[in-house]
């Protein structure tokens, strides 16, 4: 991200492109982007100094930024969230994805993991979805409460409580 260039990106089809270079596998990774996303980086080119192809410029002109960790701490202590790592971030999207019911291939191609096992690590998250539909599976074969009635009670219809009904049918047959 440290190295995105404006040129990376296709906001008329909402994708970024990392080049090969810029990658752990070595090979370009494709990744579509959300329109907000494509919002940010429109913003980011018109902030940008003029002939910048960095979309985060460094201190030294003609260079991405080198070292995020003082902006990283900036953000933590403004969004009061000191225990969160960037590499969180990366997580929680796919976090977020899983909760969302994207499959590991997804995520995996997403994240730009070349094996799967380094998707693995997200199957324990998918069980709350899973267990949510097995709740409501059960739900309709739970019993339902069956609601008691006062016995003293009187009921609009006209008919006396069971109890009425026994000592009046004594006290008129007496």
């Amino acid at each position: 991200m440290r190295q995105a260039r404006f040129e990376h990106f296709n906001l008329e089809l909402l994708s970024w492109s990392k080049p090969a270079g810029t990658t752990k596998q070595r090979r370009v990774h494709r990744v579509p982007i959300s329109e907000e996303t494509a919002a940010i980086v429109r913003q980011r080119r018109l902030l940008a100094p003029a002939g910048t192809p960095w979309l985060f410029p460094g201190d030294v002109p003609g260079q991405p930024v080198k070292e995020i960790r003082r902006f990283w701490v900036r953000i933590q202590r403004q969004a009061e969230i000191a225990d969160v790592r960037i590499h969180d971030l990366r997580h929680t999207f796919a976090s977020l994805l899983v909760s969302g019911g994207a499959s590991l291939e997804m995520i995996g191609k997403l994240l730009g993991h070349s094996q799967m096992q380094n998707t693995q690590r997200y199957t324990h998250l998918m069980d709350s979805p899973l267990r949510a539909g097995v709740d409501a599976v059960a739900s309709v074969f739970r019993p339902r409460p069956v609601l008691v009635h006062d016995a003293d009670a009187r009921v609009d219809t006209g008919t006396t409580s069971p109890t009425e009904a026994t000592t009046g049918a004594a006290h008129r047959s007496g």
